[in-house]
């Protein structure tokens, strides 16, 4: 495996069952909570008003909002993809529990399997898959997988693992485990019929890009570089878009509470800086847990001003009154 010192590893450095070099550790404050809600608008109600957390889970504490947690330790598996062409997805994502402010991230990186692609003109290239688990002080926080597309020196590296495509859905039951002992009685509610989709009336723009990769670590070269983007462009970070897809979900469902899981996060089409993005909410499956629901929905975002088109669909699973 290439050293961190180095640019970054090529297909052909990767070994099934190798460790990536970690990323430092981060602790979480509320300056992360507030740069974060300043990047992509998101109004998690009991990240944003600490008395309602506190009320919540019975805590003196704050809660980090889950999407900045996701994104972090994205960020510290990137020594694996500083080189990375694109992220194709992540599947089998589980957010084990809330993490309060305070706590400090570390993340470990393995690579569970390699297949060499086929190359695009002279460029060879194989998919790296990756799973990943994050931890604090506290205990276990979220487990996942990523897949990404890297360039590789040559053909013929005899990589041929079966890699899975993004995950199936999860049964509702299956995660039920994942929701915390809290009582929403005191959020507000939001009758959604199954089957109902929701386009949230404000569209937003993409801007704040390297900042968002840099305060998460991300080493992907094409995040910071424009030189290394199509046409001169700077590649936005796939996770920006989704992390503005949750802020949409937030409007539309403000009593959202808990992000216990993804059934996937597909990146469909590149995003750039200045992007304008507008996001659609269907509602596809719920499940009463306690005091509130699981709902499972699909999430789509595609640009409206001559990009790409549609560039995300998103599935999580969310816990709200």
């Amino acid at each position: 495996m290439v050293q961190p010192h180095e640019f970054g590893p090529m297909f052909e450095d990767f070994e099934v069952g190798g460790i990536i070099p970690p990323l430092p550790s981060l602790t979480l404050t509320e300056a992360d909570n507030t740069w974060y809600r300043a990047v992509t608008g998101d109004q998690h109600l009991s990240c944003a008003d600490q008395t309602i957390y506190r009320a919540l889970a019975s805590s003196s504490g704050a809660l980090a909002n889950p999407g900045l947690v996701m994104h972090v330790s994205i960020g510290q598996t990137t020594n694996a993809t500083r080189r990375a062409i694109a992220n194709l997805y992540y599947r089998s994502v589980r957010i084990l529990r809330p993490v309060e402010l305070g706590e400090t991230l570390t993340t470990s990186t393995k690579v569970l399997g390699l297949r060499e692609s086929a190359p695009k003109g002279d460029q060879h290239r194989g998919k790296v898959w990756l799973g990943i688990s994050t931890v604090s002080e506290a205990g276990p926080i979220v487990e996942y997988e990523r897949c990404a597309l890297l360039p590789a020196r040559h053909g013929g590296t005899g990589h041929a693992d079966e890699i899975p495509g993004p995950s199936d859905p999860s049964p509702l039951d299956s995660l039920v485990a994942l929701v915390p002992n809290w009582r929403l009685d005191s959020l507000p509610s939001s009758p959604w019929p199954v089957g109902e989709e929701r386009t949230d009336p404000l569209r937003d723009h993409i801007d704040l890009a390297a900042p968002f990769a840099r305060s998460t670590f991300n080493q992907a070269a094409v995040h910071r570089d424009d030189t290394l983007g199509a046409q001169g462009r700077r590649l936005v970070y796939g996770g920006h878009v989704q992390a503005l897809a949750q802020a949409s979900l937030t409007r539309i469902l403000p009593g959202l509470t808990h992000v216990v899981s993804w059934d996937g996060c597909d990146h469909l089409g590149p995003a750039y800086e200045g992007d304008l993005l507008e996001f659609s909410h269907t509602l596809i499956e719920e499940l009463p847990v306690a005091s509130g629901r699981l709902l499972r929905l699909e999430v789509n975002g595609s640009t409206v001003n001559g990009g790409s088109g549609h560039v995300l669909k998103w599935t999580p699973v969310v816990w709200a009154p």
